[in-house]
């Protein structure tokens, strides 16, 4: 059988995020880099320099040396005019997260990938951090499949950066946390959305708390997601609970626990049956009743395991991952937030 051509690489935006996009399609398999496109010259030539690409000023003339997938890591107001001459010329694109800053940008980049047929991926890199794919990895193997959350708490905060603060706190970095809850929930999106916020700093929201309620067949489901860039630490955790396990993850640590309820029956019954005699239990460690399972977490980087699924796909000709209809649906429901949020303003 004859190798699979070489697919011809570029990227958009050298700069915090492009540059790692730009570093991984030289390490992947049969994946060139074209060139780089940046407007900042310092920027492109260190990039020219370091992967022996083109560097061009604009996405035009990236297009016109060849390309068959691009990645798009410019400022989120940006992605609508930097994608649209590539889709519309059919090139397979990965626009790094969020998919648009408005529904209208969204709906437009959606629309282009369908009308030209290109592959669209969106850049929702939490959903490769190795502590969520070990969580997916893990519940996959369970009798009932993927477990059935009924509550989740997610809590995402840092100091502020002062990047990205062409968009609030909610397309900023909650972001992320909406793509996993959504995934979670099936990718339904949520029937209601209740939140609160502040902007502080910026002009959009610096502190986002949202509160989304999902009624599916199974019952009701409520996430609590909190974000916010004025903190002085650094935290990144989702708990889950669910009608048959209880997860607690640390994104940062690249750490988690599951804790089955299937696995705990026989002792949670005995205790069921202790409180109903009315035995005095107060000198019982819970800890010792509950079987707790570390996530089998693994090293790989998350950049390179979504481009690898992204080049796949193109490779293929099948929907990537987290495709438009998904990114989309990220976006939605974080302008709900941003909307219900301001009523309060």
């Amino acid at each position: 059988m004859s190798e699979p051509r070489t697919l011809r690489c570029g990227v958009v935006g050298v700069g915090r995020m492009g540059r790692h996009h730009a570093r991984v399609y030289t390490q992947i398999p049969g994946c060139r880099l074209v060139g780089v496109v940046d407007r900042d010259a310092q920027r492109r030539d260190a990039a020219v320099s370091q992967h022996a690409c083109e560097g061009f000023a604009t996405v035009e003339a990236l297009l016109g040396a060849g390309v068959d997938a691009v990645s798009i890591a410019v400022p989120t107001v940006h992605h609508l005019a930097a994608a649209e001459p590539l889709l519309g010329a059919g090139v397979a694109c990965l626009i790094e997260k969020p998919l648009a800053n408005t529904l209208e940008d969204a709906t437009a980049l959606k629309a282009l990938a369908e009308r030209h047929g290109a592959a669209l991926m969106v850049g929702h890199i939490e959903r490769y951090n190795p502590v969520v794919r070990a969580l997916q990895r893990q519940t996959a193997e369970e009798a009932g499949g993927a477990i059935l959350p009924r509550f989740i708490e997610v809590h995402r905060v840092s100091p502020m950066t002062f990047r990205s603060v062409d968009v609030g706190v909610t397309l900023d970095m909650m972001i992320h946390d909406i793509d996993v809850v959504l995934m979670l929930m099936g990718g339904a999106e949520p029937d209601e959305v209740q939140a609160s916020a502040v902007p502080v700093v910026t002009e959009h929201e610096d502190v986002c708390n949202a509160r989304l309620t999902f009624r599916t067949p199974r019952g009701r489901c409520v996430a609590n997601i909190t974000a916010s860039r004025l903190a002085m630490k650094t935290e990144r955790k989702i708990r889950i609970i669910a009608e048959d396990a209880y997860v607690s993850i640390d994104y940062a640590a690249k750490a988690g626990v599951l804790i089955r309820r299937t696995a705990n029956a026989e002792q949670l019954a005995g205790v069921r049956e202790g409180l109903r005699a009315g035995n005095d239990l107060s000198s019982m460690n819970y800890a010792s009743l509950v079987r707790i399972e570390p996530l089998e977490v693994d090293d790989a980087e998350p950049l390179r395991l979504e481009l690898e699924d992204f080049v796949r796909a193109v490779r293929e000709g099948r929907r990537p991952p987290i495709d438009a209809a998904e990114g989309f649906a990220n976006v939605r429901t974080a302008k709900r937030i941003v909307e219900a949020a301001r009523q309060d303003w």
